[in-house]
């Protein structure tokens, strides 16, 4: 049975840091490969930094266009929103019955994800692939509480993926000031945000 990881997003853009992730995740684990899911853009959450659904997809697939182990996915797009995981997973299931999907997540998601629904259910069904991320200065001193109080699950894979401190959000920020980030993006991806004229002031 094909393993399949699941990296959910919004991608709004896609950059250098989810391309580490994912390729490490794909060549470095059991996984066979690893599609990323763009997250649908939720009309009840409208942010006007968010690009449109189509164009973050279109991102995605000119990232990965080269890899055969990496896929982008708009499995979510038709799906009712807000988009919940486990509805997300259940759907995969039916329509993908010889794959094992998987969820690869940062740390981060770890602490949060009793709060996600039926995380139960989740975690006991599907196995969690978790790389580390930089902690904030308040996340170090409430690293020791949570190490008390995390999940501990069989099913939690810890994966020595490269830490990376790389964000849409600083992505985004720079672009509108007119700062130089081709080398935080592919080249392709570089291409097509320029020449869109994403995320520049209007």
């Amino acid at each position: 049975m094909k393993k399949i990881g699941l990296y959910f997003g919004t991608f709004n853009p896609i950059h250098v840091g989810h391309l580490i992730i994912s390729n490490y995740m794909a060549g470095y684990t059991d996984l066979n490969e690893v599609w990323l899911v763009v997250s649908p853009l939720n009309p009840l959450k409208k942010k006007e930094s968010l690009l449109e659904d189509y164009h973050r997809l279109n991102l995605v697939r000119i990232a990965v266009e080269d890899n055969p182990k990496l896929k982008a996915s708009d499995e979510e797009f038709n799906l009712p929103k807000p988009s919940f995981t486990i509805n997300t997973l259940t759907y995969l299931k039916e329509k993908y019955p010889n794959f094992k999907f998987n969820l690869i997540m940062g740390e981060d998601n770890l602490r949060s994800f009793k709060k996600w629904k039926n995380y139960e259910q989740i975690i006991d069904s599907h196995n969690l692939y978790v790389y580390p991320r930089i902690l904030t200065e308040q996340e170090k001193k409430e690293k020791k509480l949570f190490e008390i109080y995390t999940i501990q699950h069989p099913n939690i894979i810890r994966c020595e993926a490269p830490v990376m401190k790389i964000s849409s959000s600083f992505i985004r920020k720079a672009i509108s000031e007119n700062k130089d980030v081709r080398y935080l993006l592919t080249p392709e991806v570089f291409k097509y945000v320029d020449e869109m004229r994403f995320y520049k002031k209007k």
